[in-house]
């Protein structure tokens, strides 16, 4: 089974691109989820944010996030910590997930798998890029957030160039039809490459 990482900046419109995928009958793993997910859910990964970041880390048993928001926001060291602890034990999970799919291949969605070296560990990669106008505007409309907020996550993360240099496939997310004739193509690309 191929694992395809799909991966793009901000606001690009990953997660519209996975549930593409996922309706073309392609298992997906939403990798930011999932993290999420088992911040809250394991022991080991509780301890340790405590540990890194003190009492406040949690709130009424769930993480805080805005909390911990600010002081990544302020300090980058405490990113690469936190990446450190979260990112094994998403990809052991992930692992476990892949074992339990039946397909020719699977998405495994990941805002930095470039950053992170995520890359490596996939048989190919979609990039999913946009222009960084339209992605501000998305992410004006989709959070509670601020311009100055967003370009700073863009300033972290690697530029759309870069990702494309390492990239097997990119997809132009602009129009909802386009990108779902990309998805389309790419997805015939594939299967045929397995067969």
């Amino acid at each position: 089974m191929k694992v395809i990482g799909l991966t793009g900046g901000i606001g690009s419109g990953k997660t519209t691109v996975a549930k593409q995928f996922e309706a073309l009958g392609v298992p997906v793993y939403i990798a930011d989820e999932e993290a999420k997910k088992l911040m809250n859910t394991s022991k080991v990964i509780k301890r340790k944010l405590i540990q890194l970041f003190g009492n406040e880390a949690y709130v009424n048993n769930q993480l805080n996030k805005p909390f911990i928001a600010n002081i990544i926001f302020n300090d980058k060291t405490y990113l690469q910590k936190m990446n450190a602890i979260v990112h094994p034990r998403v990809a052991t999970h992930f692992k476990k997930w892949q074992s339990k799919q039946n397909a020719p291949y699977v998405i495994k969605e990941v805002a930095i798998l470039f950053e992170n070296g995520g890359h490596k560990q996939c048989d190919y990669v979609i990039t999913v890029i946009a222009p960084k106008d339209v992605r501000i505007e998305r992410l004006l409309k989709r959070d509670n957030t601020t311009k100055e907020r967003v370009e700073a996550i863009m300033k972290n993360q690697w530029s759309d160039d870069e990702k494309i240099k390492l990239s097997d496939y990119v997809i132009t997310n602009i129009t909802l039809e386009d990108t779902k004739n990309q998805v389309s193509k790419i997805h015939v690309k594939i299967i045929k490459s397995i067969e």
